[in-house]
């Protein structure tokens, strides 16, 4: 017995050891790129056709506007992570400012949001896959989009940047010659094409359905916008992570600006705003109006590629906060580890389970359990936002000025608006019958987290009413 042991310890010492700690495997150039494509989803090129018919040529304006909204959450988010640590993103900042309870719920939620996402966009993508692949079924090719995209996770974190890297370089190449396109077209540089503007101000108006019709189609704007700040999470694995937050901070409003508020704005002046069909690209009307030969297909390809990217970047941002959330003991601490090249294979596999999960629930209940999953999770990102903007308001008196190296504009009044702002979007779904079900349910999922977090309190011996935020400098 006694010549056993040093041969178990001799095995134990020759296998790959597990360390708990992620690389520095993401370049300058990979985050650059996540954060340039991580605004730029299927919801711009699919679902703004809906924005449009809601709200009629003013939609650009829409777009503005939650754009705005989302600048100033980034910018609170940017101060955040350069005056504290960049790992654990905006859960550590609301641990820091409201208590655990608080991180502990805005993790867990984050990571809900973005698992149900993985499954969504499979689902997604393999619609499209089918328009060129008819034969195979539907969730074999959504299952089939999950494991490429496990595999590329799995493999490295550099890996995963690279799929991420040139995703976006075909979204961003994509926008920036619909751009050059459009322009030509519009200010009658195209063959045949004199410059009009009569779209814009058709014989319905420019607000067909009102003033209130900006307002209400920023509930439906905001979410096709989420993923700007994933950049933010992906900077703990940047080699220069503080550089990295502070330059996707920094472009947020260009690229918003121009990828956004542009392309509507094209849009609504090349197509009548109320020929749009139902369920399809107004990037692929616009460009079959101008004549340009495989433009559909090159269009569907570029929406394949979002919808890729964001199932990529959606199944990498749920696996690091799960990540986080099992390091600091909110879950179960085997997930805590990496692999020799510091790649979480565990919490990347729990999540894509989930991700499984959830398609497997499109085929078989796509209209009660698929649907529920959805609307659970809708209003999350919401909520997410709003408990960074309550993080900033609460740290920024905390913080020394000379780790402000980024800081949020007319503190704290341009916070407290977009609270506001955020708070009144949330107002706009609850009277809106169509969202009614995804705020309604998501608080119930925010209920859920809080309440597990407190029972579990009990159970481990923490005291559940130390919810203050704590007196201390951060």
């Amino acid at each position: 017995m006694k010549k056993m042991a040093p041969e178990r310890n001799n095995r134990k010492q020759s296998a790959p050891e597990l360390s708990a700690e992620l690389h520095h495997g993401l370049k300058p150039r990979h985050i650059t790129m996540i954060a340039m494509g991580g605004v730029i989803g299927a919801g711009l090129f699919v679902g703004s056709g809906a924005v449009i018919r809601s709200v009629g040529p003013a939609a650009f304006i829409t777009y503005a506007l939650t754009g705005l909204m989302i600048v100033m959450v980034m910018r609170m988010l940017g101060e955040m992570a350069i005056a504290n640590s960049v790992e654990g993103s905006f859960s550590r900042y609301a641990r820091l400012a409201l208590g655990d309870w608080a991180g502990f719920t805005v993790a867990w939620l984050y990571w809900y949001f973005w698992v149900i996402v993985v499954g969504a966009e499979a689902v997604a993508g393999a619609g499209i896959l089918q328009k060129w692949m008819p034969d195979v079924p539907l969730w074999a090719a959504a299952l089939g989009l999950i494991v490429v995209m496990t595999a590329t996770n799995l493999y490295s974190v550099r890996s995963f940047g690279e799929f991420e890297y040139w995703f976006s370089s075909i979204k961003v190449a994509a926008i920036v010659a619909f751009l050059a396109l459009g322009v030509s077209y519009v200010f009658g540089l195209w063959p045949g094409e004199p410059m009009s503007f009569l779209n814009i101000d058709p014989a319905g108006g420019f607000l067909p359905h009102g003033p209130g019709a900006i307002f209400t189609g920023i509930a439906i704007v905001v979410f096709s916008m989420v993923g700007v700040e994933i950049a933010t999470v992906a900077a703990a694995e940047a080699k220069d992570p503080e550089r990295a937050v502070v330059q996707a901070t920094r472009s947020v409003v260009i690229r918003i600006l121009i990828f956004y508020v542009g392309s509507i704005l094209l849009l609504t002046t090349i197509l009548p705003w109320n020929s749009l069909a139902p369920n399809t690209s107004p990037f692929v009307a616009a460009l079959d109006k101008m004549n340009i030969p495989f433009g559909g297909d090159a269009m569907n390809f570029v929406v394949l590629t979002a919808v890729l990217s964001c199932l990529n970047s959606g199944l990498y941002t749920a696996s690091r906060m799960l990540f986080v959330l099992a390091k600091r003991g909110d879950a179960p601490a085997w997930l805590a580890k990496t692999s020799a090249k510091g790649v979480p294979i565990r919490t990347i596999l729990a999540s894509t389970l989930v991700g499984y999960v959830a398609v497997i629930a499109a085929y078989l209940a796509p209209d009660t359990i698929f649907l529920f999953l959805l609307n659970s999770s809708g209003a999350i990102m919401l909520f997410v936002y709003m408990f960074i903007t309550v993080s900033q308001l609460i740290l920024r008196p905390r913080t020394p000025p000379e780790r402000l190296k980024v800081k949020m504009w007319f503190h704290p009044w341009l916070s407290l608006a977009t609270f506001a702002g955020m708070a009144a979007i949330i107002v706009m779904m609850l009277l809106e019958q169509g969202t009614r079900s995804q705020v309604t349910l998501s608080l119930l999922s925010a209920a859920a987290i809080i309440a597990i977090w407190f029972v579990r309190s009990k159970l481990i011996g923490v005291n559940a009413s130390n919810v203050k935020p704590r007196n201390r400098p951060v």
